[in-house]
């Protein structure tokens, strides 16, 4: 069995012997076999002895046993030996690679990527626990922080009122303590994920497990994560399980419930309700923990000693605990947001909390009222905005007494397009957005309509995410016209939402119906040679209804088929097709203009040629005019030498003739 996992193969030509310690090699490829792992197959494969079915000795067993293990060696050593020499083999001879072609190198490749493929994947199941990182701006972290939440919350809101409320925590210890051991796992799990979160370095979520652990360990949360997990309660031994305040230090985990609610703030369709859920989540919080600090001052004063703390638990009345709970909740509300009457304080130390309690409630009606004011007003921020619009054109339309039609009329469009949540200028609210994004969401919203243009259909995808950006949506009233025959054509419309009629002169017979997907008006700004209207209208067309257009201007479509030559021309093609269809193209003017605009090719392309001859003349005056300046300055530097090495001569001269001069005196002197 061994033999056959290893790749060898049985046969009667494998069993004749051969002499010992001497390896043989079977055929051409990896397999090669020993006269010891042959004689032990042999002997697993006769199975029981010959002699009548006699055990064979112990030391028998002990000799096949280590045949079995020298085997198992040999086996080992061979195909590490036989590894090692594929490995060497599948290098490539990048001389032998300039001669083999391609067939011949794609099969080598493919024989290598298969022997390869065993070790590939042991190589990535030894690694994949390495490669394990938790992406920060991943679903996968969201789902983790709302996970962390539940027990960093149970513990804000549970802690203080079992150590507050004696018979909380007595009635329910069982139910505690599995809850409180649930909450330890998952903030250790936290700490897990945290050494596994990744950050990004140069725009690049980094991996490395080293980074990884020192950009979190170096931090103050580390340090705060560390000390909530710390086994306080293991003092549970000596002061008995009714202490809950032993597990205090599980509060320290709460940044992490403030980033979750910030991550849900940040991913919500709804950020204002969710603000106010937040902040009405917060006073709660505050409210409850003040009930509980007001019950445990109430117990370290004397329940019922005076009129200010919580009345005596004998009494029947109140010895419950769900009523003890709701009744320091509601001192606890009234004294906070300052609404209410609460029995005058007694002592000095009930004094010091209500004043500490009334400043608390200043504080938080103080907030209350600030963050809903805000969050109300951006709730209604593009209402005030598009009324202040709407005031101002009727302020206009009254001071230059517009007619009671038109000013309807406006007043009903106005309806129309905040009823039909259009009042929004796309432009304003995008332009903050990179050109990439800006393309992706006008991509997601007209991208179909532009699609069903006909005159678009099969251009180049690059240039439809360039007219895309170049839409600009407009809504017409009932009765209005988009255009008239016989206008100067500058824009082209497609529909997105509405009917449009196109009627006659008289404005009332009908000749055809345009619905969503359609456009009309291209053929005036597409200038095409020898169409018979030129740029000017052909037809006449009027909104039916309520419209809801996007409009295109010529010189915006000219200015994005610049880049496209090829789309340019099939827009001309097609226009020119409905042209022949409609009977408004010369064949003859066309021709014309054909060879017109040959030969303005040249001309322009003579241009050209003349401007890049002129630029390049120009290059070459002002190098050669800065490599003059050059020259001139470097004679003037020599020159300048040149007159201080004549000056040096000169003085060196000068001085010999004088010494001589002297000589010749002193000599002659008697």
């Amino acid at each position: 069995m061994m033999a056959k996992n290893n790749g060898l193969q049985s046969s009667p030509a494998n069993h004749h012997p051969c002499p010992p310690g001497q390896a043989r090699v079977e055929g051409t490829g990896r397999t090669t076999r020993t006269c010891s792992t042959q004689d032990d197959i042999s002997e697993g494969q006769r199975g029981a002895p010959s002699n009548g079915g006699e055990q064979p000795p112990a030391s028998a067993f002990q000799g096949r046993r280590t045949l079995a293990r020298i085997a198992r060696l040999v086996l080992v050593l061979r195909d590490w030996a036989s590894r090692s020499l594929h490995e060497e083999q599948q290098k490539p001879d990048p001389f032998l690679e300039r001669f083999q072609g391609t067939e011949f190198q794609a099969v080598a490749a493919r024989i290598a990527s298969d022997l390869q493929d065993e070790d590939t994947e042991e190589g990535n199941k030894r690694k994949k626990w390495q490669i394990f990182v938790v992406d920060p701006a991943g679903d996968g972290y969201y789902c983790w922080l709302s996970v962390i939440a539940v027990p960093v919350l149970y513990n804000w809101c549970l802690l203080i009122a079992r150590a507050c409320f004696n018979d909380l925590q007595e009635t329910y210890v069982v139910l505690w303590l599995v809850l409180d051991y649930v909450s330890d796992s998952i903030y250790i799990g936290d700490i897990v994920i945290r050494l596994r979160t990744g950050f990004l370095e140069q725009g690049l979520l980094v991996k490395n497990t080293k980074k990884l652990r020192d950009n979190y360990i170096h931090t103050l949360q580390f340090k705060l994560d560390v000390l909530s997990i710390l086994p306080t309660d293991l003092a549970y031994f000596t002061v008995g399980l009714h202490c809950p305040e032993l597990r205090f230090n599980r509060l320290l985990r709460f940044s992490r419930m403030f980033e979750f609610f910030n991550r849900t703030e940040t991913r919500t369709s709804h950020p204002n309700i969710f603000r106010i859920s937040n902040l009405v989540l917060y006073i709660l919080v505050i409210i409850h923990w003040n009930a509980c600090i007001y019950y445990a001052i109430s117990k370290a004063i004397g329940l019922g000693k005076d009129s200010w703390v919580y009345p005596n638990i004998t009494d029947p009345e109140y010895s419950n605990l769900t009523l003890g709970y709701v009744y320091c909740l509601y001192w606890s509300t009234l004294t906070l947001t300052t609404i209410g009457e609460t029995p005058p304080p007694v002592t000095d130390e009930e004094y010091l909390f209500v004043i500490f309690d009334f400043l608390i409630g200043v504080l938080i009606f103080a907030t209350i009222v600030g963050n809903v004011g805000s969050m109300i007003s951006n709730m209604n921020a593009t209402r005030a905005e598009f009324q202040a619009k709407v005031d101002a054109i009727k302020h206009y339309m009254q001071f230059h007494k517009v007619s009671k039609d038109v000013e309807t009329k406006v007043i009903k469009w106005f309806d129309y397009v905040w009823t039909n949540k259009k009042a929004v200028d796309e432009r304003e609210v995008l332009k903050n957005l990179p050109d990439k994004l800006r393309a992706e969401i006008a991509i997601n919203v007209h991208l179909e309509t532009l699609k069903k243009v006909r005159i678009f259909q099969n251009c180049e995808a690059d240039l439809l995410v360039e007219l895309v950006l170049k839409l600009r949506p407009q809504v017409f009233s009932p009765g209005d016209y988009i255009c008239r025959k016989g206008d100067i054509g500058k824009e082209m419309y497609i529909i997105k939402e509405g009917k449009l009629a196109v009627v006659g002169d008289d404005g009332t017979t009908q000749y055809a119906l345009l619905t969503a997907g359609s456009c009309f008006g291209e053929i005036s700004i597409l200038n095409i040679k020898g169409s018979k209207m030129g740029n000017r209208r052909t037809a006449n067309i009027r909104s039916l209804g309520y419209s809801d257009l996007f409009c295109l201007s010529k010189e915006d479509l000219m200015e994005a088929v610049t880049e496209y030559p090829d789309a340019k021309k099939i827009l001309e093609e097609r226009g020119r097709e409905i042209l022949i269809k409609e009977g408004l193209l010369d064949e003859s003017a066309t021709e014309e203009s054909t060879e017109g605009k040959s030969m303005e090719e040249r001309l322009d392309s003579l241009a050209l040629n003349l401007d890049t001859l002129h630029t390049r003349f120009g290059r070459v005056l002002t190098e050669y005019n800065y490599a003059q300046k050059k020259l001139k300055q470097r004679i003037a530097v020599l020159e300048s030498q040149m007159r201080q090495q004549d000056l040096e001569d000169f003085s060196d001269s000068s001085d010999s003739l004088l010494e001589d001069e002297v000589k010749a005196l002193l000599g002659g002197t008697p």
